[in-house]
């Protein structure tokens, strides 16, 4: 399947959808992809999939086509389709608002701490001042999540931005302090 990408025959990838095998299906995507035959309709489809292995690489693969709606992946029962849909969604163009409030309500209250991670990263690639608060919240989190909360300030600025990394330089996590200081430089 894989090898159908690589040499641009979309007809054999796009067979595999419809294999049983989740792995199958999931490398079709990919395969489609490298063969440039991808296409919106064919990602919502896989975003209904029901294994998870098969949404998260549709998520992935959505990041390069805005025309896909990702909110619903935002709140898919699988952690790992919810961390890649709001990796793809910080690698968008700046989000729509229902996308920055569901990244905002994952950087704060998601159980799974690569999810609230994934939602801050891209809350601050997106540069939105909605996601802000959500971003200065993260400051207070597990050290991962604190890391990328301060490198997530960067595209900010202002007293309330300034006051955050400074406190972070006082930070236990020799990582987060390191990160403060280079944005404080």
């Amino acid at each position: 399947m894989a090898l159908a990408g690589h040499r641009g025959d979309a007809a054999a990838a796009r067979a595999g959808l419809d294999d049983d095998d989740a792995g199958v299906r999931a490398t079709a995507l990919a395969a489609l992809d490298r063969a440039g035959s991808l296409d919106g309709p064919t990602l919502v489809a896989a975003l209904g999939d029901p294994e998870a292995a098969v949404r998260r690489r549709a998520v992935q693969l959505a990041a390069t086509h805005p025309e896909v709606d990702l909110s619903a992946a935002l709140a898919d029962p699988a952690p790992e389709v919810v961390e890649m849909a709001a990796w793809s969604s910080g690698e968008r163009p700046a989000g729509d608002s229902t996308v920055v409030e569901a990244l905002v309500g994952l950087a704060t209250s998601h159980e799974d701490p690569l999810c609230r991670e994934a939602a801050v990263a891209a809350l601050g690639a997106l540069g939105d001042p909605r996601g802000l608060a959500a971003i200065l919240a993260g400051l207070d989190d597990r050290p991962p999540i604190r890391r990328r909360a301060v490198l997530a300030l960067a595209p900010f600025d202002g007293p309330e931005v300034d006051a955050a990394l400074h406190r972070m330089l006082d930070d236990r996590d020799r990582q987060v302090r390191q990160a403060a200081e280079d944005l404080l430089a």
